[in-house]
């Protein structure tokens, strides 16, 4: 369940760009659909693609449109080519409109450094995301919970449960939907939105023994499961082979950063089983009773401190991160026939210290290119923003 404010700012930062206006949507559909086709060429023309398990994917897109049910899919982060190139890979056919286009979070610094590129990649359906202390409680992500949350006309009307009368506690839920007829929702839809999340934040190429692990996901992507109006749908899907694509070998050596390497290699696409919804209805069912313990009296409708940083919250959200990263880790080993990762990539906590002391911590570890968690190393903060370490999530 969400709250009124969340869905709120969640529209406010939708309404940063015109996507109600019919000019903006065309050329919204007109940028993706190019975008599509150049990836489809290069991918095509340069490299061996085997996709499999598509037809996952294609019934859930089937299932969110005849349940009301928005899709959220997630996926490891294994280059900057990952999107587009991803979307190069699946058939035409699901390309139908703008609808049907994927949502997807992109960082501030790279992909809306400047005007251009902030009105490219808002055209692409990107939401500018802040990294580096801003963490899970910002306006991209809230507006992720919006694209979510498939009641475009309802207003949501949260009171504690303690609080109503008896005759009313026993027939109404937590969350009073009323029909608000003069609101106009910030994306004008015809069908469930589709997100695409990269939870782990940032790309992973790691050398030999520990090539195609993951980080830990960030609890970006728990609040979008717990906090939707309506469950998503969850698809997850691994891939191999876009970190040959696309080397971070090559960072910060100007064009040869965005030319394509490794021409002729294999890149594999693996769609998995979605999510059972029993046991993400199990994540939510907590979530509620924690709105419910928790919920600031003057404030009913914002997360309160202790939704926000109390420790039971913090627990569920890490806990519903470790499931879905676990979902991906299945397919990884299942279906792509990979050796386990090494348990230690699973742990939050080993990963903050190996970034806090880039890499001295474990050093057999060792990243192709540079780990860009870390935060000397990101030219566009300010000296008060690098002392400023609060990275949790």
């Amino acid at each position: 369940m969400s709250l009124p404010n969340v869905l709120s700012r969640g529209d406010d930062f939708l309404n940063e760009y015109p996507r109600q206006n019919p000019v903006w949507r065309f050329f919204s559909y007109g940028t993706c659909v190019l975008t599509i086709g150049l990836s489809k060429l290069v991918l095509k023309t340069l490299y061996k693609v085997e996709l499999n398990n598509f037809g996952k994917l294609e019934k859930a897109i089937d299932r969110s449109q005849r349940e009301n049910r928005c899709l959220m899919t997630m996926m490891n982060h294994m280059s900057v080519v990952d999107d587009p190139f991803i979307w190069g890979v699946f058939p035409w056919r699901i390309y139908h409109d703008l609808d049907s286009i994927r949502w997807c979070l992109g960082a501030n610094n790279v992909c809306f450094k400047n005007k251009f590129l902030g009105t490219f990649f808002s055209l692409g359906q990107v939401l500018s995301t802040e990294r580096f202390g801003v963490g899970p409680f910002q306006g991209s992500i809230d507006a992720a919970i919006r694209l979510l949350s498939p009641d475009d006309t309802l207003d949501l009307e949260w009171t504690p449960h303690h609080e109503k009368p008896e005759a009313v506690r026993l027939k109404v839920p937590p969350m009073v939907k009323t029909i608000r007829e003069e609101y106009i929702p910030p994306v004008k839809r015809y069908k469930p939105s589709w997100l695409h999340v990269y939870p782990e934040g940032f790309v992973l190429q790691l050398h030999p023994p520990f090539s195609n692990s993951m980080r830990y996901f960030k609890w970006g992507v728990s609040r979008m499961v717990l906090e939707a109006t309506v469950p998503p749908i969850i698809v997850p899907i691994f891939t191999t082979g876009f970190e040959k694509v696309a080397s971070e070998e090559a960072a910060g050596t100007g064009i040869k950063r965005y030319i394509p390497s490794n021409i002729g290699a294999e890149i594999k696409v693996t769609v998995g089983d979605p999510v059972d919804d029993s046991v993400i209805e199990q994540y939510r069912k907590e979530w509620r009773d924690l709105v419910e313990k928790y919920h600031d009296p003057e404030t009913p409708g914002d997360l309160s401190a202790e939704l926000k940083y109390g420790k039971e919250a913090q627990d569920l959200r890490s806990r519903v991160a470790a499931e879905l990263r676990a979902n991906l880790a299945r397919i990884r080993h299942e279906d792509c026939h990979l050796e386990e990762e090494d348990p230690r990539f699973k742990s939050p906590a080993w990963w903050k210290e190996y970034t806090l002391t880039e890499g001295a911590s474990d050093p057999e570890v060792k990243f192709i290119g540079k780990n860009w968690a870390i935060r000397r190393l990101q030219d566009f903060l300010t000296e008060a923003e690098e002392t400023n370490d609060n990275t949790s999530g």
